[in-house]
């Protein structure tokens, strides 16, 4: 057994002395989304510090917990606050718990995060469907020893987020008469905002919307098989775009605004999935 499969499976062993939950789709909260798991029929919650080993959210308006339960008849296992590489974990930490969730019994990960608009007709508020994502900024969280236990050394990515389950999101969306953008997003690592520079670059890559984690979850969860779905809410206009300075607060106070409307959204397609 791998030092990866390893860790997983004593992070796995300490969550089975508390919880014998099996989850079907793993869904993660990113900043200021994190009340979605207060409006579920909750079976149990464990505090990331309960877990030996596992790495511990710092950020602001991150709860730092798993959170079992039922959407509808689904069972789900929540992310209440992620863990991002630039807090100083390795890329292992940060994609730990993708690859403890699938140990489980999760087969789906549906993603959520807050990011920044490029313009291209995106507006603070919006929700975009992510379509692709760009993750040459940010260290592969495959690099090392490959475990075959965990998947193929080489996996295709030529389709991470799956379309059956876009399909789903967009119809959820449209029962909802929510307005749902589509989009590429891209992962740069923070913590500081991007320059104007870099903006005009990103856009020029084809991204939609930047922002400081998801990709290298999605990818993981890519070599492990698990279906993969997300959803970036627009929180700000990235610099250049956006005439104003950048800062967290803007981000949760943009999440608060639109978090009735993010929640039902999940919470309708989970329940079709």
């Amino acid at each position: 057994m791998g030092v990866v499969l390893e860790r997983v499976n004593q992070c796995l062993a300490c969550v089975r002395e508390k919880t014998d939950f099996v989850p079907r789709v793993a869904l993660i909260l990113g900043s200021g989304l994190g009340e979605l798991a207060e409006q579920i029929e909750i079976v149990k919650s464990i505090d990331y510090s309960e877990i030996d080993g596992f790495p511990q959210s710092t950020v602001a308006g991150h709860k730092g917990r798993f959170v079992f339960g039922y959407i509808e008849k689904t069972p789900v296992v929540i992310m209440q606050g992620r863990v991002h590489y630039y807090e100083g974990y390795s890329m292992e930490e940060v994609v730990l718990p993708i690859r403890l969730m699938r140990a489980m019994g999760a087969t789906t990960l549906f993603l959520t995060n807050a990011a920044g608009g490029m313009g291209n007709g995106f507006q603070c508020g919006d929700l975009m469907l992510i379509t692709d994502h760009i993750a040459c900024f940010v260290p592969n969280p495959l690099l090392g020893k490959n475990e075959d236990e965990l998947g193929t050394r080489f996996p295709d990515m030529s389709e991470v987020y799956d379309k059956d389950l876009q399909e789903v999101i967009l119809k959820a969306s449209s029962e909802l008469d929510i307005t749902m953008k589509e989009g590429v997003y891209l992962q740069l690592t923070g913590p500081s905002y991007e320059t104007p520079a870099e903006i005009r670059m990103c856009k020029m890559l084809g991204a939609s919307a930047v922002g400081m984690s998801t990709v290298v979850e999605a990818i993981v969860a890519n070599h492990m098989k698990m279906k993969i779905c997300g959803i970036s809410f627009i929180s700000n206009l990235a610099a250049g775009i956006n005439e104003t300075p950048l800062c967290h607060e803007e981000v949760k106070a943009a999440a608060d605004a639109v978090a009735p409307k993010f929640q039902a959204l999940v919470k309708r397609a989970i329940s079709m999935m």
